[in-house]
């Protein structure tokens, strides 16, 4: 007669290494910065009344936010399935999605960039 043993298994969590919640191994000198800059931002979008408002809601907040930065609008569905994103619109900084799926107002965008 065989015993088995059905223990559940214990996962592994994966603990930060820093309070970003990045997942670098070691913290740099950029990590956890409030200074981190933007390089890029996208909106991904089909090319409809609600993308084009979100686009335009984004371009608000880093006019508004005094961002060197210019605002892309990409509705090439190749290029909006390399990101992952399934409901549109979305919005990409520094190439990670960071909201999809519906239209913040300027106002949320801020908080999101800043």
């Amino acid at each position: 007669m065989a015993l088995f043993n059905f223990k559940k298994k214990e996962k592994e969590e994966k603990t930060p290494c820093c309070c970003c919640s990045c997942e670098s191994k070691e913290i740099t000198k950029d990590c956890c910065s409030k200074e981190q800059e933007i390089s890029s931002i996208k909106v991904l979008g089909a090319g409809c009344k609600s993308c084009h408002q979100q686009y335009e809601n984004v371009k608000e907040a880093v006019n508004s936010l005094g961002l060197p930065v210019e605002v892309e609008y990409i509705t090439d569905m190749e290029k909006v399935m390399e990101y992952g994103v399934m409901s549109m619109p979305a919005i990409v900084v520094n190439e990670n999605v960071v909201s999809m799926g519906k239209v913040l107002k300027t106002a949320d965008v801020e908080k999101l960039l800043k």
